[in-house]
Formats: structure tokens, sequence, C-alpha cells
């Protein structure tokens, strides 16, 4: 580097300045004010998925280096990034287990208060990349049943034995991990459409955690109307942070697009744009250590019976989350967008499953060995 880069960062993307600032002089943005006026004298742009990034954002500026700290690309122009000769990196995969653990906090909360055995039930998984796949292997480790719907990955010939949406529609549990796209021979912008949900059982159980759009909501909301005994579960919505509040009505769990927000994740994908930018500058030296709060050493005795329950829900209890959000329906109209973000940014420390021992002196071979495939440190407590 032959002199400081300035340097535009979302203030909600982890550690930034302190991680970022080895490389220049670091601005922090709320990520929705990013605009044209913000990146002009930028030469590197750091975003969350808050941020549209395209030709009318960067066309006056002298950025060559945009960043998301995101597993989604849908905000980013990529064709006009490579057009432009703008490197750019993203964050693939770095909240995956933070998603898939949110989903099976959600899935052990519903089933509580439903009253059925999620053994018993069977999951259809629509989309199983990096989150997919994981939630997947969470789920098998408990003895639950899956079904795998993903064309792009069965036509790149994956090992995986998927099925056709017909049949996963099938399902008791429905969960969707796909990205959003409007093009291409599986686009998946309104994917549950009327059509879609006219297929599901009356009491299924749905979760979106991928993108708003990915949901006719409208559609979804005659859909819960006439199928009073159905289960919705959504953490992202259409028009983001102003979200549709007969819908958030409608719903068991509602959270303001958090389920990628663990502390963990976050930091990991702070590592993998810090190191992009290493390489693109050419610097030899480390990157700054980025420090961790230290796991946690559970004193809780543990019995066979409420091992998976209390280990998940004592690390992450979603029910939390979805009581912050559902205080948006008190509000009037005009505070709710705001409030909406508040959540956000002002998001508590999440640790995922892998930063906590278990006690496991009362527990059987099988059980340590489930709560292991979920990621609980089962070492001597």
């Amino acid at each position: 580097m032959s002199q400081p880069l300035s340097i535009v960062a979302d203030r909600q993307i982890l550690l930034a300045e302190e991680t970022f600032s080895r490389f220049g002089d670091v601005e922090l943005v709320d990520g929705r004010s990013i605009d044209e006026a913000a990146v002009k004298n930028a030469d590197v742009l750091l975003v969350r998925s808050v941020t549209p990034v395209d030709e009318s954002l960067l066309k006056n500026s002298k950025i060559g280096f945009v960043g998301s700290a995101t597993s989604g690309i849908d905000h980013i122009d990529t064709d006009y990034l490579k057009k432009s000769n703008i490197s750019f990196v993203h964050a693939p995969g770095s909240n995956a287990r933070s998603v898939a653990e949110y989903v099976l906090s959600s899935l052990l909360a519903t089933a509580e208060f439903n009253n059925f055995d999620l053994t018993k039930k069977t999951v259809g998984i629509i989309g199983c990349g990096q989150v997919g796949s994981r939630l997947k292997r969470f789920l098998e480790s408990l003895g639950v049943q899956c079904l795998l719907n993903d064309p792009p990955l069965a036509e790149q010939g994956s090992t995986e034995s998927f099925v056709a949406l017909e049949r996963v529609l099938e399902a008791d549990i429905i969960t969707l991990h796909v990205p959003l796209t409007t093009a291409g021979k599986y686009p998946t912008s309104r994917l549950v459409d009327k059509s879609f949900l006219d297929r599901l059982k009356p009491d299924v159980v749905l979760i979106n955690t991928s993108r708003g759009e990915v949901v006719d909501e409208s559609a979804l909301s005659v859909f819960k109307e006439t199928n009073p005994e159905s289960t919705l579960i959504l953490d992202v919505w259409c028009s983001e942070p102003e979200i549709n509040i007969n819908l958030l009505q409608q719903t068991f769990i509602g959270t303001p697009h958090i389920a990628g927000y663990s502390y963990d994740g976050k930091l990991k994908a702070t590592r993998i744009l810090a190191e992009a930018l290493l390489t693109e500058t050419g610097s030899m030296s480390a990157m700054a250590q980025i420090l961790t709060p230290e796991a946690v050493t559970d004193a809780i005795e543990y019995n066979d019976d409420t091992a998976v329950q209390l280990a998940v829900m004592q690390t992450y209890d979603i029910r939390s989350d979805a009581i912050a959000l559902k205080e948006l329906l008190n509000m009037p109209s005009g505070e709710r967008g705001v409030y909406f973000d508040s959540l956000r940014k002002n998001y508590p420390i999440r640790r995922e499953f892998t930063n906590k021992q278990i006690n496991t002196k009362n527990l059987n071979n099988a059980m340590k060995q489930c709560l292991l495939e979920l990621g609980f440190n089962t070492g001597a407590a």
C-alpha cells in the first residue's frame, strides 16, 4: 500500500473500525444511509445486505474494492462491478451455522408450544447449500427425517438424495434456504406463491430465513387465514424495515432479519473481508488479532430426555427475539421501521453452540454424540 486507503463501512460490520483501520481511514456509516455522496472519495466500500451496490451508487466514485459481510449477494450488481474492474468479495457460509441454529431453536420452541415430537415429523429443506446442508445434519443427528430439494445442485451432480418439489411440499415442516434470484432456470423470487401454498398441509410449519421476496406475502397471509392451524416462522420480510404488520400478527415467531446474527458468524464475515483486502492491497503484514469472548461452561446437570432442548434453548432461545419484534405492533406506523432497524443495530451478543461446554456426566453415549454433532463441546466440564 503506497498510501492509506479511504474506507467507508457499514457500522454494523462487527469490529469494522478496529479491523480495517490498519488499512487506512475508516468512516462508519449507517448502512441504509450509504449514498453517492458518502462513497464519492472512498477507495473501499464495506457493506451488509441493506445497502444496494450498483452503478447509481458507484459511478462517480473511485471505489476499487467492495466487500459485503453477507452470504447473499442479491443487493450487489456483480455484473457492473466486473465490468468496472472493481474487486468484490463476500462471505458465503459465514453465518450458516447461525441460521441453522436459529431454525433448530425455532423448531424446538414450536414443538414445545404445540406439544409434538419433532422426531416424528418430516422436514422439507428447500435449498441445500451452506445453511440447508448444515441444518440437515443437525436434524438427522436428532433422528428427524429430511426431504431435500435443490434443482441447481442436483444438476451440478451433488451426491445428496434430492426429491421433487411436489414431494417436499408434503412434509410437516418446510424451511427455505435459497438465494433470491429473478432470472435463470430456477428463479426463487415469489417461489412461495398461491400454487406453492395450496399444496401444503393445513397444519404445516413454514420457516423463511432466506429473503423476504422469496415469499408472496399476500398469498401467505391468505393461506394463514384459511389454515389457522399452520405455523409461520419468519425472519425476513419484503420491504424491510417497513414490514407487513398483518403478517407479523399472524406469525408464531417473527424476528427482525437476525437469523445469521451470531457474534461468531459476524466475526467470520469480518475476517473474510479483511483477508481479502490484505490480498488485494498486497500487504505482507499479519491481520490484527480479533478477540472473541470466552466460551461458556454450563454447570447444569442434564438428563437424556431434556438435554437437547436445554442445551439449545439456553444457548439461544429464539422466543426472546420474537417477543421483541412483536412490540412493533404497539407502535405508531411512523416508528416501526426505526424500531425494526434498532433491534438489528443493538442486537445482543449471541454465541454459537460451539462456544458452550455441556456437563455430560449424566448422559448416555448416544446423547453425548448427538450434542457433539450439534456442535456443543462435550468434553469434561
